[in-house]
């Protein structure tokens, strides 16, 4: 990999990308489930208990994370999906990966030079409360803590290199 690619300069430099990733994460709802995100002030108190994890690799080698909770990973399978809200059940997995899906590939294609020179990897849902994300050495990450209609998301980049 060459070190002197422009995306990846300096570790610092990714804290440069935090505006990118909210506003792919806010485009995709728009897009997607017709409705606009708003910004959290602090990042939740929550025990959020479904998580979507889509990793990159390429140019760019980390993973993007969407955790919330059950009931909003429900209301967005029912967006999606055009289903009332008490029918949805397992579609929720689905639409949170295909959400998770979306925002890492608007964020990618919005950082110069990444765009084709990342892949992404198929969505992995994980549901429950008790699990702890670790990466190899610490790595910067960067979160966004929005709301989907009150309901607190965050939008998580573990950056790997």
């Amino acid at each position: 990999m060459n070190s002197n690619h422009p995306v990846l300069v300096a570790e610092k430099q990714h804290q440069d990308w935090l505006p990118f990733l909210e506003f792919a994460t806010r485009e995709v709802f728009e897009m997607m489930l017709g409705c606009q995100l708003t910004k959290s002030e602090t990042t939740p108190v929550v025990r959020f208990n479904v998580t979507a994890v889509v990793g990159l690799a390429g140019k760019l080698s980390g993973v993007i994370g969407v955790r919330c909770q059950e009931k909003a990973a429900a209301l967005m399978a029912s967006r999606m999906l055009g289903m009332e809200l008490d029918k949805v059940g397992a579609e929720i997995s689905d639409a949170l990966g295909e959400v998770c899906n979306m925002v890492a590939g608007n964020f990618k294609n919005k950082i110069s030079g990444l765009g084709d020179g990342c892949m992404l990897s198929p969505p992995s849902v994980i549901t429950g409360e008790d699990y702890t994300v670790h990466t190899r050495p610490p790595m910067p990450t960067l979160e966004v803590s929005l709301l989907f209609e009150t309901m607190p998301l965050l939008i998580t980049l573990h950056v790997h290199s």
